[in-house]
Parts: C-alpha cells; structure tokens; sequence
C-alpha cells in the first residue's frame, strides 16, 4: 500500500489481492494515511481475468497479492502447485513486458524465511526481494537477493510503526542507542549491508554449564560460525570455554552474515568469561582464520568513517587492513596479526 501511493500522479495502479477484501485493504489504506485516486483494487484470482484487466486499464503498476492464490484453467492442478505458480507467472510476465508494466509478486515465506515452495518463481522473476525481520523487534531490512538489472548489494531498513513501515536514515545510531557502560561480553562491530555501513553491538555471555554437555547458542550470526570460532578460541586464545555455556546476541534482531564479525565474536566471548568490560569506545573489525590470524576484509574505509562519526575512538583491525589505510582517522587504529594482540590490547590477556 504504501508502494502504491508512491506512484502517485504517474499513472493507475492495479492492485490484485486473492486473499483480502477490498473493506480489509480499505481498513488498511485508511490506517496507513493512503489517499490516492489512481489506486484501483481488484479481488480476483482467476489469472484470465486479471489478464483482461491489466490491457484495459494499462496501468503503471501491478501488485499481484498473493501468486499462491492465482489459478489458471488451463492448469488442473490446485493454486499454489509448480505448474500453477509457473504458468501465472509466465502470464504476467508476457503480458506486462509487452506493455512494459512494472510488476510486483508477492510470495509466502516457509518458516526458514525462503520463499514458500520451488524455486521456479525466484528463477523466472528479473529481482527477488527479501523482506526480513523478526517477530518481536520493530526493525525490517528489504535485501535484494537477485537483480538482473543491476547489483544487489543494497537494503534498505525500516521500522515498523502503527502508520507503515518508516525508513531509518541511520541504522547505526538506532541500534547502538540503549548501549550500556562498562559490561563484560559486549562489543561493537561494523558491517556491510550492500554498501550501507551499519555498526551493531554483538553480546555474549557465558557460563558454567550445569550439564555435562555446554550449550553454544547463536542469535543473528550462523550457529556453525559461532561454534567454530569457541573452538579457536581455546586452542589459540588458551581460553578452557569446554565446560561453559556460551550464548551470542546481535542486538536488534536483525542478521548479519559476514565474516568482519568473527573478531568481535572473539573479544565479547572473552570478555564475557574474564568478566573485564570492554571500553565503550571501542570497535573491532575483522575475519578470524583457524590458526587465530585476524584476516583483512573489505570496504574497510567507509567501516571506519562510520565509527568516526559515531564517535568512536579506537578500532582493532587486521594489520594487513592497516598497511592499506590511506586517509586519515581520528580514531586510534590498531592493526593485530592474530586474536592474542586483540585480547592483550584490551586487557583480556596477560
């Protein structure tokens, strides 16, 4: 809906919805503050006579809500089958690359958050849009995932609020704003997200576990990654982690899969165990190997000028990353070799 009244002024928008009524888009609209004339709503599922509907009313844009809903006659199978899904999607996309219409498909989601069903919709479809986010946080991330027109490291990130979803100009600011002093376990790192910086506080906790097998639980970064960076972190950090709990937090609810954490994971780990706080101020970037060398990532510059402006003062990062820095920071940068220079810089090893 809120798409919709985007367009306003450059032409109709058709919306087709299979599962709502127009009293329930309309209840929406009117929440949402949505006054626009050119937005005409269709509730349909029969794909013939959307077909008819669409070279009608040539509209700027087609919202199709939901392809799960859509059937053709000429398919004998049930809506929401391959066949079905195949054989809509290759309507609309006929018809509306002969009238050049720009058309959105929505899909369902499976539980994973992958889009519900084979993979013959993401395959057929020019750009494939994933809108993330978790149940009981305010914050979305819109990812592009495929883009045959162009790149597709780029999001966007909203919050949602009782008059839609409201961008965030700066994602950092919001998910750094709670942060508190002088805790053990907790850390802020930078990522990418396309070619947005966004700098996330990572928490960790440990504790000694009253079973004989220690739990290792990961919420926002790949359970794999989280365990086998514990294991690199006992063997090369010389910290015994075998009979402790270790829990890992990104804060906001957001997820984030990129190797430039794996040296915060390694510091707030640590930290969380020796019970030492780590300086607010401070802001650790870079992938860890298995032998404990901290690796350069990239995009290290706009990394760091996200952390100066936010105020930071120093930043840990991998000497090969440091040889290479051109500008300069304000901040005080430190180039390690491995995760014991990054744990002695901070006090978490003797």
């Amino acid at each position: 809906m809120q798409i919709c009244d985007k367009v306003k002024g450059d032409g109709k928008v058709l919306y087709v919805s299979g599962e709502e009524s127009v009293e329930q888009i309309k209840l929406r609209a009117d929440r949402l503050g949505i006054n626009n004339e050119d937005i005409v709503f269709l509730g349909e599922t029969d794909i013939d006579l959307i077909e008819d509907t669409i070279l009608q009313l040539c509209p700027k844009l087609v919202i199709i809500d939901s392809i799960q809903t859509m059937y053709s006659d000429d398919i004998t199978s049930s809506p929401g089958s391959v066949s079905q899904v195949r054989e809509i999607t290759s309507k609309i996309m006929k018809i509306c690359k002969q009238e050049e219409i720009t058309t959105i498909i929505i899909g369902h989601v499976t539980k994973d958050g992958t889009i519900a069903g084979p993979r013959v919709l993401e395959h057929m479809v020019d750009t494939v849009l994933y809108l993330e986010g978790e149940r009981y946080f305010a914050y979305r991330i819109l990812r592009g995932v495929k883009n045959r027109f162009g790149s597709t490291n780029e999001i966007g990130m909203f919050e949602m609020k009782d008059i839609g979803m409201c961008e965030i100009d700066n994602p950092s600011t919001v998910l750094l704003s709670e942060r508190n002093e002088n805790v053990a376990g907790s850390i802020v790192v930078a990522s990418i997200e396309g070619t947005r910086p966004i700098l996330v506080e990572l928490q960790a906790l440990t504790a000694t576990s009253v079973f004989g097998m220690p739990r290792r639980t990961a919420n926002g970064i790949d359970y794999n990654r989280l365990t086998l960076l514990i294991a690199v972190l006992e063997k090369r950090g010389m910290l015994p982690l075998g009979n402790q709990d270790v829990y890992l937090n990104i804060v906001g609810g957001i997820k984030i899969n990129e190797p430039a954490l794996d040296l915060g994971t390694i510091l707030a780990t640590a930290s969380s165990y020796k019970n030492i706080a780590i300086p607010k101020d401070t802001i650790a970037i870079g992938e860890v190997g298995l032998t404990g060398e901290v690796r350069s990532v990239n995009q290290m510059e706009k990394r760091l000028k996200e952390a100066e402006k936010l105020g930071f003062k120093k930043c840990i990062i991998p000497q090969s990353n440091k040889k290479l820095l051109k500008d300069e920071y304000k901040l005080d940068i430190i180039g390690v070799q491995n995760i014991v220079e990054a744990m002695r810089n901070l006090g978490l090893k003797n």
